[in-house]
């Protein structure tokens, strides 16, 4: 089974609620409706309703499974208004400059996730990644254990051409320009869990670099180096290579003679690029030269999911990463096992929402 159709068929298991923020969107509209329909999650779409409605009535789309929520109408813009000035007041916002903000549909969305009513958001098929990022980043907050937020891609290798056969992590390249070596240690536990949780696999992870096992001498060397000694000092029982060079990384034989000491072999499934200048230019290779499926950017580092879309993003990618979304969010609850308290009954917030039927 392909990686992505294990997500999907786990996404399905125990449905969880994720939301988006831009259903006046044709392709969000789209995705939200057949991944509720599947039974992926159970999807809240918030925007205006009455135009969400039209444009799925214009559309001919079904959004009778759809939540929808209407910022302005909503019960629950006094309790999230309080909770945006409590987080943002130190910051310099007012009462007054929190209540407009709630009207927001990326914000409010991403309240609804941080006051417990939903468990994920997606967004960023209209909004810019800079928007997207930093509404997660201000409103749902970092996990507990992380102190930087970055961004990995799920690259699918599941064609009969491909030789690599599956699913691998590459990260970071989307977000942070040039890490520090804790920085980069960061990303590659972020990326790790990020592995476990969607692969379903044990992370082996690799820290490329221009050299194997000090075959080169250079700063940008050096920085990967303690980057590696630093994951393995935090994460003693993790595999991990550092500094490898891609081909001993992804291929056994390279790997036996370039690094006989090796603990992943050649077999590595989490790819951690030193930079995201080599990040960018290595994902794109492997989607347009190597012709793998990339998923992503996708978000890793929040207290709660929150993943951001490609504005080019098809209603494919949508529905995937609505998919990703729901693992991370399961996943998530499983292992910080969150309090009931986080997770309000859902009619407080479905009132008077849901949609028409078809």
């Amino acid at each position: 089974m392909k990686a992505i159709e294990r997500i999907i068929e786990q996404a399905k298991q125990r449905p969880v609620r994720i939301v988006l923020s831009e259903g006046d969107d044709t392709r969000v509209l789209r995705a939200a409706a057949k991944a509720a329909q599947d039974g992926i999650a159970e999807v809240i779409l918030v925007g205006n309703t009455p135009q969400i409605q039209a444009r799925a009535e214009e559309e001919g789309t079904c959004i009778a499974s759809c939540i929808l929520i209407d910022p302005a109408t909503s019960p629950l813009r006094p309790a999230l208004t309080d909770m945006l000035f409590a987080l943002r007041a130190g910051k310099g916002m007012t009462r007054t400059q929190a209540k407009q903000a709630v009207l927001d549909p990326l914000c409010y969305a991403n309240l609804l996730v941080r006051y417990g009513a939903a468990d994920g958001s997606v967004a960023g098929a209209v909004q810019t990644t800079a928007n997207v990022v930093r509404s997660a980043i201000q409103v749902i907050g970092l996990a507990p254990d992380c102190r930087l937020v970055s961004s990995f891609f799920l690259m699918m290798l599941c064609e009969p051409f491909h030789d690599l056969k599956g699913g691998l992590i590459f990260s970071d390249c989307g977000l942070v320009v040039e890490p520090s070596a804790e920085e980069l240690a960061d990303i590659a536990l972020s990326a790790a869990e990020s592995a476990r949780q969607l692969l379903m696999e044990t992370p082996r992870v690799a820290m490329l670099s221009f050299s194997t096992s000090g075959s080169a001498r250079h700063a940008a060397v050096d920085k990967v180096v303690a980057a590696s000694a630093l994951v393995k000092s935090r994460r003693p029982e993790l595999a991990i290579d550092g500094d490898v060079q891609l081909d001993a990384a992804i291929v056994q034989d390279i790997a036996a003679r370039k690094l006989p000491d090796s603990q992943v072999k050649g077999q590595s499934n989490v790819l951690i690029f030193p930079n995201l200048e080599a990040g960018n230019i290595g994902y794109k290779l492997a989607e347009r030269v190597g012709r793998a499926v990339a998923i992503g950017p996708l978000l890793q580092g929040l207290a709660k999911p929150a993943n951001d879309l490609s504005r080019g993003c098809s209603e494919q990618d949508i529905y995937h990463v609505i998919a990703v979304t729901a693992v991370q969010a399961q996943q998530q609850a499983f292992h910080h096992q969150q309090a009931p308290h986080q997770k309000p009954a859902a009619p407080s917030i479905v009132a008077a929402t849901q949609s028409d039927p078809c």
